[in-house]
């Protein structure tokens, strides 16, 4: 039978998190699904409750599919040392670094950023974002759900990451490929990220990549062997890819298969079918491309978002985790850490919009960059800066938006917005109308009321 996280379909409630697909019960007279046909009534039920009767995902938009990859600068980027500096300021206010113009006239960023200089003229700067919480946790659930939440750790996600939506109301733009994953993890289990799908079905939550591809500890995600199929009889792994695309096509000329729910059909999919397999593998790409990325968490995790995208996958999130080197919340030692964390970051996002864009596909990749909230308008005694959800930048390129352009702008400190200020949910509406989501869309709760997928906001119209 099928297993769904390593337990009969008809005990769980979708898809999980890694190691999420096991498949069994190869005999010899064939496939057998009688687990799962027993299993759909519970299946179409919950997505029934979730997805207001609709156990498919809603195809929502014309023209060739679209996608976002969203670099999550968690802990709080700093966006007076980045995208929005103060050279004029007092050096408290302006901080350590220098300066450096761009192909965007009136656009300077900071000289360890060379790779955002080039390609200024491809970005879309907003630097009037502004909310009022300044708890990681709280600001965070704001930025990746568009709805503000106190005391966020005590009180848990209340509604669906936007990469859970996308996955609702659009779904995968390729067949046998998830609509969602994080690289490497959603993190839900260990930090408030709050990108799982809430009270929508656990088959919105994110596919985890697994692991850090710039290091060897890296593996795609877990599609299992069947319990009879030991490695020695599969010899190798080519040999793997030949016993899982036999079985594949059993499966598709199954009576029983063509009767499996949205759900099921998912799973056999993505456990049978090569795409996934082959889209998370980055050894299929060039050595020279993969040095041209960077070899480091962020340059491979971009690269391997790109695959991801270009197989089907709607909705990439980028989260990266490691204190002073990944993490952005510099309270302490801000130039030293971003003397570090800079470099890979800029080298990783700009080789990215350059890769898209000499493949044709940058008008149909939105690639997103920020944080949940900016960094304190002054250097304080620790040498860091304190969260400050006063203002923040964000950093579009692609997707169809208009590029080139700086949106908005903060005070001589930093500390506030002085023209166009924006929300979170502006930022979010924004996105979601790249990939042809209506901002007034609603959802099903488990109640089955109709829950708003922000509650508030639109599109910033300069974008479009």
């Amino acid at each position: 039978m099928l297993n769904i996280v390593g337990q009969p379909v008809g005990q769980q409630r979708g898809l999980g998190r890694r190691g999420f697909l096991t498949v069994g019960g190869l005999a010899a007279g064939g496939l057998s699904l009688a687990d799962l046909l027993r299993a759909r009534q519970v299946q179409a039920a919950e997505a029934q409750g979730s997805l207001a009767g609709s156990s498919s995902p809603l195809r929502v938009g014309h023209g060739r599919p679209k996608s976002v990859i969203f670099f999550f600068q968690s802990g709080g980027a700093s966006h007076l040392d980045m995208i929005d500096m103060k050279p004029q300021a007092v050096p408290e206010v302006r901080g350590p670094f220098t300066p450096i113009d761009t192909k965007l006239p009136g656009l300077s960023v900071c000289d360890l950023m060379p790779g955002h200089a080039a390609i200024a003229d491809k970005l879309a700067v907003i630097r009037s974002i502004s909310h009022h919480l300044a708890v990681h946790d709280d600001a965070t659930h704001w930025l990746q759900t568009g709805y503000p939440l106190l005391n966020a750790r005590q009180q848990g996600q209340q509604h669906p990451s936007q990469g859970s939506i996308v996955s609702a109301l659009k779904g995968s733009n390729g067949v046998g490929m998830p609509a969602y994953v994080c690289i490497p993890e959603d993190y839900r289990k260990h930090l408030g990220f709050y990108e799982h799908a809430a009270f929508l079905s656990s088959r919105h939550n994110a596919l985890d990549a697994g692991g850090d591809p710039s290091l060897g500890n890296y593996s795609s995600p877990s599609f299992s062997l069947p319990a009879d199929v030991t490695l020695p009889r599969v010899e190798d792994r080519r040999a793997l890819h030949r016993h899982l695309d036999r079985l594949a096509r059993r499966v598709e000329v199954s009576l029983e298969y063509t009767a499996l729910d949205d759900v099921q059909r998912q799973a056999m999919e993505l456990t049978t079918g090569s795409a996934a397999r082959h889209a998370f593998d980055l050894s299929e790409e060039p050595t020279s491309l993969r040095d041209a990325y960077g070899r480091h968490a962020f340059g491979q995790s971009a690269l391997l978002a790109r695959r991801l995208v270009e197989a089907g996958v709607s909705f990439v999130t980028i989260n990266l985790y490691e204190k002073d080197v990944d993490w952005w919340d510099d309270h302490t030692t801000i130039e030293k850490n971003l003397r570090k964390r800079l470099p890979p970051y800029d080298q990783a996002v700009s080789t990215l919009i350059r890769d898209l864009e000499q493949r044709g596909q940058l008008d149909n990749v939105l690639v997103a960059c920020f944080g949940e909230f900016g960094r304190g308008p002054r250097i304080d005694a620790g040498a860091g800066r304190g969260h400050w959800p006063g203002a923040m930048s964000a950093v579009l390129a692609g997707g169809g938006i208009r590029a080139g352009q700086i949106i908005g702008s903060t005070d001589s400190t930093g500390a506030a917005p002085l023209d166009r200020p924006l929300g979170p949910g502006d930022l979010l509406a924004s996105i979601y109308k790249v990939l042809g989501i209506d901002s007034d869309s609603t959802i099903r709760d488990r109640q089955n009321r109709p829950i708003p997928i922000l509650a508030s906001g639109r599109p910033i119209a300069e974008l479009f």
